[in-house]
């Protein structure tokens, strides 16, 4: 499982349950009658406080001037009993683990895992056994469910490549068979343009054949085309921002940028489970980096407060620049960034915020246009938006838009756009065709349809899985549904049951997780049919009763696997854009 970012989430618990926005920074004091107060948020010191009902947190906003519509966010608290067991799982796994190292050391167990030769012994060592301790004995065991080969398109539907493994997922060898019409529930797809055939796909051939597929050079060299300026402005124009810069890599567009940024005497405010794209870029920066809780505006302003009041360590200089780093939508909890509270911190405290739309951009909002959309903010209070095209658009690489002179220093001061091959032309190519298609611009109403679609998809699927007893993260409005499974055991027995019933998942555990917050994590596509849904949820709810991971402690309405309910459009919660309020800062 590669590594991410993402840290506890037991303050996701109290992350922004309550916020009192004060009146003309003035307090009620039980003693001296008011004080001056300049937080912005605050939350209200609660004695004695308990769980709400069945240990079921939601987390709401009660700063309902900046909100356009009802922010709803719900993170049910784990079981006391389940997060014994599986503490006690890991447990018994480590010490299994150091008797298995302890077999392999004196030769009666095969080691299959990379060592120094004796010749080397002393050398610096290359291989950190220690580290490489959970690889061995715990990741192993359940390797089986990453890394599957596809051998078509990853649609609503794909074809996956059966493979064996004859020494417990050591190696794996190809059994030449396939397995057909396997439901995808775990690809970005999110407006469902990962396709051979249409409009997009037809697009990039046509592109192939006139530019070829490489570029075999740098834009400041010979490899800037006439469709790469064309895809930029029409970002700019999708985004609402002056000028727009694409990449060929999304994870480099965050990671090469944001050290061009920021450097030495500037200060990062990162969320704690932001991407680790984010996070390597700050470190690369040489920045100061403080971590805030996950979506806290109470942490958050806390640390913007202290920055301004102690500046910098030792010197007490004032920064050269705060950025505040936070994404669109969280992929690994599926909750949507505070945007408006957000925004009304940077403002207050004079910071510059950098808002990842990697998963936002084309799934939230009538328009397709991201969490900003989705609020009906100003594009203009972001200062630096990025986002993929490796989601949304059934594409590869990354955008960075704001202000020209901002774009016009990147073009001359980022390692991404100096030193990095030009985008392919048919990816561009597809970019651009998906992007009119969501924009209107094509003559056709497909964009709006897609968008209405996944919109309906995300409420429906996120509903039914509630109604079945599972615990699921996040926001309602998110296409990002993580489902909880908690124990090691069940990680990868879920992933192969799931398999077994011929849907694709991602199962992710510790360390992309928290140690007792193992997930299943499903991406709704608009692309996915009212009979694909059912047909996963019943599996799901099938496997659920076998791996008994039912746990939540909501009153289930009585749910059976053939009756899923009736489809509506009203359980859509996407509005038309004549119909969205402008927010109120």
């Amino acid at each position: 499982m590669p590594p991410s970012m993402t840290k506890s989430s037991a303050n996701k618990l109290t992350n922004g349950d309550v916020f009192h926005r004060t009146s003309n920074g003035k307090t009620s004091s039980r003693r001296n009658g008011f004080v001056k107060n300049h937080c912005l948020f605050q939350q209200p010191q609660q004695k004695n406080r308990r769980p709400s009902e069945n240990n079921h947190v939601v987390s709401r906003t009660t700063n309902a001037s900046l909100y356009n519509k009802a922010f709803v966010e719900q993170f049910e608290e784990t079981p006391l009993l389940v997060a014994v067991l599986t503490y006690m799982g890991y447990g018994i796994l480590t010490i299994f683990g150091y008797l298995r190292d302890f077999l392999r050391h004196w030769g009666m167990e095969k080691c299959h895992v990379a060592r120094e030769r004796e010749e080397q012994k002393d050398f610096v060592p290359l291989y950190q056994d220690f580290e490489n301790f959970y690889t061995r004995n715990l990741y192993m065991r359940i390797r089986d469910n990453w890394n599957r080969p596809i051998c078509s398109v990853p649609g609503a539907k794909m074809d996956l490549l059966e493979r064996a493994s004859k020494d417990y997922n050591w190696t794996f060898q190809h059994t030449g068979k396939l397995v057909k019409d396997v439901i995808n529930m775990g690809s970005y797809n999110y407006l469902g343009f990962a396709e051979n055939t249409g409009r997009c796909a037809d697009a990039a051939t046509e592109s192939t054949h006139h530019y070829g597929v490489g570029v075999g050079s740098t834009r400041y060299e010979m490899g800037n085309l006439d469709i790469h300026e064309e895809l930029e402005q029409l970002v700019a124009r999708f985004l609402g921002v002056e000028s727009s810069m694409a990449f060929g890599m999304g994870f480099a567009t965050n990671s090469m940028n944001i050290p061009a940024l920021a450097g030495k005497g500037c200060l990062i405010l990162s969320d704690e489970l932001n991407h680790a794209s984010l996070v390597l870029g700050a470190r690369l920066s040489g920045s100061i980096i403080r971590v805030f809780k996950h979506n806290n505006m109470v942490s958050l302003e806390k640390l913007l407060r202290d920055a301004i009041v102690h500046g910098q360590p030792r010197t007490r200089r004032p920064w050269k620049k705060i950025l505040i780093l936070v994404e669109g939508i969280y992929s690994m909890e599926g909750s949507i960034v505070r945007l408006p509270e957000v925004i009304a911190l940077k403002k207050r405290y004079k910071a510059f915020l950098y808002l990842d739309e990697a998963h936002s951009i084309g799934a939230l909002g009538p328009r397709g246009g991201g969490v900003v959309d989705y609020f009906a903010l100003d594009p203009k209070d972001v200062d630096i938006m990025m986002g993929t095209f490796t989601k949304s658009f059934g594409a590869a690489g990354g955008y960075i838009g704001g202000k020209r002179e901002l774009i016009d220093y990147l073009r001359s001061h980022s390692h991404s756009a100096i030193y990095a091959t030009s985008m392919s032309p048919p990816v561009s190519q597809q970019i651009i065709t998906s992007m009119k298609i969501i924009m209107g611009e094509d003559g056709t109403t497909l964009g709006v349809v897609r968008l209405r679609q996944l919109s309906e998809n995300t409420t429906y699927f996120r509903r039914k899985l509630r109604e079945m007893g599972f615990i699921i993260y996040g926001n309602d409005d998110s296409p990002v549904v993580p489902m909880m499974l908690y124990m090691p055991a069940k990680i990868g027995a879920f992933g192969r049951e799931m398999l077994k019933r011929n849907i694709g998942t991602v199962v992710v555990g510790f360390p992309a997780t928290p140690i007792i917050e193992s997930r299943a994590r499903f991406c709704v596509s608009a692309a996915h049919t009212r009979d694909i849904l059912d047909t996963a949820l019943e599996a799901i709810s099938e496997v659920g009763y076998i791996l008994q991971l039912k746990y939540s402690r909501h009153q289930r309405r009585p749910h059976l696997p053939s009756s899923l309910g009736s489809w509506s459009s009203e359980e859509s919660l996407l509005q038309e854009p004549s119909h969205i309020k402008p927010s109120v800062m």
